[in-house]
């Protein structure tokens, strides 16, 4: 059956109906002032969404794009700055970190663990000299289905006086409580393709302004993501560059209907959902990937025991148009991820636990009593 492909995983996620149709309009001039009042009111939704009065910044790019960005425009040649990593998209801005020559420490933890916000403490309690000028940390790790703890870090490095926070926002924005103004968040970066519920193509940037000064005296190269210009077009309803016009016709679309559905009921509907997946594979007798405790609400990672995840996928895939993400790295054959980020509802989730275990029992892997999660998962989405 053709073009009833469903997606469950961290991005691209599901695009409602109003917002591919917004997207179908005909484009229109950037320079007009029909352009301008859609920058205008999204940016008023943006800072909604982002619980914040600060810039709230709109590159035509991944959210990879945008962190480059929040890395450049802070920084400087050699600057040292803290890295955590456990995990694919950890180890991407160490090595983002370390193309533009800075003087990168890592603040390491297993794949499936969440950073311990000690090593922070730590690191920064003994930088006496304040040669620290930032950390960067991603906040849902992707890859294993980690949150790790934001707001804790957070306060050791505000404690420290110097040093920028850098977050990766890409799978928690929009998925769960990150409130950029009450936290002090200096950078935060997000894709359009996560929580937004649109196609990829746009990413968004944050600055407070401890960030903008520390923009005046960065002297790492831009020019595209040179947020400077961004800023100043933004104060006047516009974009430097061309933007991706139909995308912003998207973006207002999904930002009204998360108006609709307040922040509050959007974070809820996340974390029922990540606990009715964890109640339905726990059921199933599957592992869960993450340490406990600290499982992300844009995705799950599961780790089946004697079994290829890839045999799961793909039978999920071939025989119940459902896409599930696989294993990156070393984890590849080892986990499969289920994204629960964005547009989804109950019955998706009910939908892809029913798949899976559909598929162990075709694969031989049934487990002892079929329809197990379902149940699981029913009664965790009914009690919450």
């Amino acid at each position: 059956m053709q073009d009833k492909l469903s997606l469950m995983i961290p991005g691209p996620t599901p695009v409602p109906e109003r917002v591919l149709l917004a997207m179908a309009r005909h484009p229109i001039g950037h320079r007009s002032a029909e352009f301008q009042a859609i920058v205008a009111r999204t940016t008023e939704q943006l800072q909604w969404l982002h619980q914040t009065s600060n810039n709230v910044l709109v590159l035509a790019g991944s959210g990879t794009a945008a962190m480059e960005a929040g890395i450049i425009n802070v920084l400087s040649k050699g600057d040292r700055v803290l890295c955590g990593d456990n995990g694919k998209f950890g180890e991407r801005w160490v090595k983002v970190a370390q193309a533009y020559g800075l003087d990168v420490q890592v603040i390491k933890a297993e794949w499936g663990a969440p950073l311990n916000p000690d090593d922070f403490r730590i690191a920064l309690e003994a930088d006496s000299n304040k040669k620290i000028k930032a950390v960067i940390i991603t906040h849902s790790e992707t890859s294993t289905g980690v949150l790790n703890d934001l707001e804790s870090i957070n306060k050791h490095v505000k404690a420290h006086g110097e040093a920028l926070i850098v977050v990766d926002a890409v799978t928690s924005l929009g998925a769960c409580n990150v409130p950029i103004d009450q936290w002090a968040l200096d950078v935060v970066c997000s894709g359009s393709q996560k929580g937004y519920m649109i196609p990829p193509g746009l990413s968004f940037v944050a600055m407070g302004e401890r960030a903008w000064n520390a923009y005046k005296r960065s002297d790492l190269p831009k020019f595209y993501l040179d947020l400077g210009k961004y800023r100043k077009s933004a104060a006047e309803n516009s974009n430097p560059f061309t933007p991706a016009i139909n995308l912003y016709f998207a973006l207002e679309a999904s930002l009204e209907m998360m108006q609709k559905e307040g922040l509050e009921a959007i974070f809820a509907r996340h974390e029922r959902h990540r606990l009715a997946t964890c109640a339905a594979m726990e059921a199933i007798g599957l592992s869960l990937y993450a340490v406990s405790g600290s499982g992300s609400p844009a995705i799950t990672a599961v780790a089946p025991k004697g079994i290829d995840a890839e045999l799961i996928r793909k039978v999920v895939k071939n025989r119940f148009q459902i896409l599930l993400a696989g294993g990156q790295d070393h984890l590849k054959g080892e986990v499969f991820r289920i994204g629960h980020l964005g547009f989804v509802c109950d019955r998706d989730i009910l939908c892809a636990v029913a798949a899976i275990e559909a598929a162990l029992m075709e694969l031989g892997a049934a487990p002892n009593q079929m329809g197990a999660g379902v149940a699981a998962a029913a009664a965790a989405l009914r009690s919450v």
